[in-house]
């Protein structure tokens, strides 16, 4: 029987969860309060109007199925970015377009897990060499390179590669070993089985949808197994892979049961929701369904 867990991104000095309720969420990025939907608080807020209405800026969604279409409003004048940071790992932050401020505060749980099993690699052994798909800005592929991972990102988005190496530099870490790559996930790791590359962790964050930088189109729920089978056939043996889902529509039990079907049941598995704490109060928030395992078979080097 799988038993699910949670895990709670408590690790956080530069951000905090103040608030939520009423399908939103009140938030602490760096020295801003920001206020964006989330429909996963469908509780009644804590704190008075007044602390909801005074936030630095708020996100407006729009109605529909889109939940990242909408707008911001300022209440004053932000800095278009600003630096922040996790255990010592610096990046920027920034409001985006599409609600998110340039980094999901939930993933800290999997950078902790990612740079744990990097730091018991063997004495000696070479460096490792971890693929993070659909990269965003970058944060699981600069802790991956600071615990000394040879580290490839991919996304699909330009744009998004282009905050990612900025945040590089903002990390201090311009000279780490990192392949920054624009291309479809899906195209890019069946390339790399063909070239027969194998690597020691995977990390995965698919959308819902998307499109690939040559007019891919990716829909997850008709995607995923095929991905998750072509990150089987390149995972080195021994290796871990991380899987986070956002859509709503699957549980974390359907994510466990299609990883372990790809990566086989060998090695140790973990798999359950992600939340974060508020700041002063026992609550969670809920925010997306994981899977994770370590010391999988994996591929049989040719």
């Amino acid at each position: 029987m799988t038993e699910l867990s949670l895990l709670i991104a408590d690790d956080w000095a530069d951000y905090a969860l103040l608030d939520s309720g009423d399908g939103r969420k009140l938030e602490r990025a760096g020295g801003y309060a920001f206020v964006r939907p989330e429909p996963q608080a469908l509780w009644r807020p804590r704190l008075d109007s007044a602390r909801w209405d005074g936030a630095d800026a708020i996100f407006a969604g729009q109605s529909g199925d889109d939940e990242d279409a909408g707008r911001w409003r300022f209440n004053r004048p932000l800095p278009e970015r600003w630096p922040m940071a996790w255990a010592g790992l610096k990046f920027l932050s920034r409001p985006t377009p599409f609600r998110h401020l340039a980094f999901f505060p939930e993933h800290s749980v999997h950078w902790r897990f990612a740079k744990s099993r990097l730091a018991a690699r063997a004495p000696g052994a070479p460096p490792a060499e971890v693929l993070n798909l659909f990269g965003y800005t970058g944060l699981a592929s600069l802790a991956c390179a600071s615990a000394g991972a040879r580290t490839t990102h991919v996304d699909a988005s330009k744009k998004a590669i282009g905050m990612a190496r900025d945040n590089q530099i903002e990390a201090g870490l311009a000279e780490a070993p990192i392949r920054w790559i624009a291309d479809d996930a899906l195209t890019f790791v069946k390339r790399e089985g063909r070239r027969g590359r194998r690597y020691d962790g995977i990390i995965l964050d698919p959308p819902k949808y998307g499109r690939g930088p040559n007019g891919e189109i990716w829909r997850l729920e008709e995607g995923l197994g095929e991905l998750l089978d072509a990150c089987a056939a390149i995972l080195a043996p021994g290796g871990f892979v991380i899987a986070t889902l956002y859509a709503v529509r699957l549980s974390a039990l359907s994510l466990a049961s299609a990883a372990r079907d790809a990566f086989g049941a060998a090695g140790t598995w973990e798999s359950g929701e992600m939340c974060l704490p508020h700041a002063s109060d026992d609550r969670l928030l809920s925010t997306a369904i994981f899977t994770r395992g370590s010391g999988l078979s994996g591929a049989l080097l040719p």
